[in-house]
């Protein structure tokens, strides 16, 4: 009998393995004898002892019968496999699920964050964390610490009570949302609040209103779900009320920096639109996404800070404020609605990471929090300013920029070509070790001005000096700019 071990791991687990397939290949044919321990360990050349465990552990798994005094023969397990087994591209598979198809065709062409940054020497993508050592060292000690009191039960779905507590002392102050803690639950950030939100609140072919341009993540998790997805106009203002459809049982708005143009939504929209919620029966989403870094004076207050339907859910994420591999978000529920996303959120997975809610709590109970936030918006207030000097010195004939006086990133629209000609801009600067990345992706309207979304919370400020020099050669390299 021919075996041919793989060389991965024991030797016995490696007989067992090849065992197993030649037995469902059917190539040791059912009823057939297996040679005695010995003979198989002298021609395998491994000892007695490794053929009598693998033999053991097929005999337990039902793949071999032992017969006293006689030996073991192969079990008769069936037909477990196809003429193609050999050839695993060409064998039969079930077919997908209709949401498994919509998740693939949503998510075609996109960057999945990982290694696509290899090779850049420059980096402007929005979504790239601020580098914090202090952060690192702070977030190590407040993790030991919330070990040593960790309680290893399932957590509460809503959340630790105590982080809740903390979110609404800190929102009632920064963001005038008056909030309690039965009406925050904690999440994995904001993909899952979008996620809870098609499940909860949406039937299939529903509509959903996005601002356009906007936040592609959102569109995937819809479009994913069978939602029905429309784009809303938005001009200087933000999002325009007046461009919203009759019909519609959701719409998901960031007045506070519009993202990605970084408009800023007026009060007297912001009253429109929860009159348009109000008469649509509609929900709203307020994505308050990096409402924390405001360079102009203090944030403004939120637009759930204006609720007075119970209409707005409002959603916050740390993945801005700290860095995106905490997985932590909060969303702050109108009391209809809390019982069923604790229900759904428990059914998803039981609840947030409880350790990581401990350390957030007392991160921001003893002020680390805060005091960050105000290193960090120092920091980004600083390379934004480089980003600024950098944009009008190398690239301001080229290029309109849009300068929100807010978040991590700056919008800069070209001022002349097409969105083909911002694609070559992106791959040309690529080769050359820089990324860039066009709002295209953004849209859903191909009648958006092509322009980019450049990042500066990733890089210090000599590096966004560098460049945005490198920046203008390519203008230059591709015709963009004489």
């Amino acid at each position: 009998m021919y075996v041919e071990l793989d060389g991965q791991g024991p030797r016995y687990a490696q007989l067992i393995r090849a065992l197993k397939a030649a037995i469902l290949d059917a190539r040791l044919a059912a009823g057939s004898r297996l040679p005695a321990s010995r003979t198989l360990a002298r021609e395998l050349d491994v000892s007695r002892n490794t053929v009598l465990a693998a033999y053991e552990q097929l005999q337990a798994e039902g793949f071999l019968l032992g017969r006293v005094g006689s030996g073991s023969y192969v079990a008769d397990v069936g037909s477990r496999v196809s003429p193609n087994r050999r050839n695993p591209g060409q064998a039969p598979v079930a077919p997908l699920s209709p949401f498994a198809r919509r998740a693939l065709a949503s998510t075609d062409g996109v960057r999945i964050p990982g290694r696509e940054h290899a090779g850049l020497r420059y980096n402007l993508q929005y979504g790239v964390p601020l580098t914090n050592p202090a952060l690192a060292s702070a977030w190590r000690r407040e993790i030991n610490r919330a070990a040593e009191r960790a309680e290893f039960d399932y957590p509460d779905a809503q959340g630790l009570p105590e982080l809740r507590a903390r979110i609404c002392d800190y929102l009632t102050r920064r963001r005038g949302v008056d909030a309690q803690p039965e009406d925050v639950l904690v999440i994995s950030g904001t993909q899952q609040a979008f996620a809870l939100a098609a499940r909860v609140l949406l039937d299939a072919n529903d509509t959903v209103v996005l601002e356009d341009p906007h936040y592609r993540g959102a569109r995937q998790i819809f479009l994913a779900n069978g939602l029905r997805v429309r784009g809303v106009r938005v001009d200087a203002d933000g999002l325009v009320p007046a461009a919203l459809p009759p019909r519609a049982r959701l719409a998901v708005v960031t007045p506070s920096h519009q993202f990605p143009t970084g408009a800023l939504l007026p009060l007297a929209r912001r009253v429109e639109l929860l009159e348009w919620a109000a008469a649509s029966r509609a929900w709203l989403i307020e994505d308050d996404y990096d409402g924390e870094f405001r360079f102009g004076g203090r944030p403004l207050a939120a637009l759930k800070s204006l609720d007075r339907d119970g209409r707005v859910i409002y959603i916050g994420s740390f993945s801005k404020t700290l860095f995106p591999a905490l997985r932590l978000g909060y969303m702050v529920l109108p009391a209809s609605l809390r019982a069923a996303y604790r229900a759904a959120k428990w059914l998803e997975d039981r609840g947030s990471n409880t350790l990581e809610q401990a350390a957030l709590a007392n991160f921001m109970a003893n002020g680390g929090f805060e005091r960050h936030l105000r290193r960090a918006a120092q920091t980004l207030r600083a390379r934004r300013s480089a980003m600024l000097a950098g944009l009008a010195r190398h690239a301001g004939q080229a290029v309109e920029v849009v300068d929100s006086n807010a978040g991590m990133h700056l919008t800069a629209w070209l001022r002349t070509g097409s969105h083909a000609d911002c694609e070559r801009l992106a791959a040309h600067a690529r080769e050359r070790g820089l990324g860039l990345y066009t709002i295209a992706p953004y849209a859903l309207k191909v009648s958006l001005r092509p322009g980019l979304l450049l990042g500066y919370a990733g890089l210090p400020s000599a590096d966004i000096e560098a460049a945005l020099r490198l920046f203008g050669r390519c203008l230059r390299e591709t015709g963009l700019l004489a």
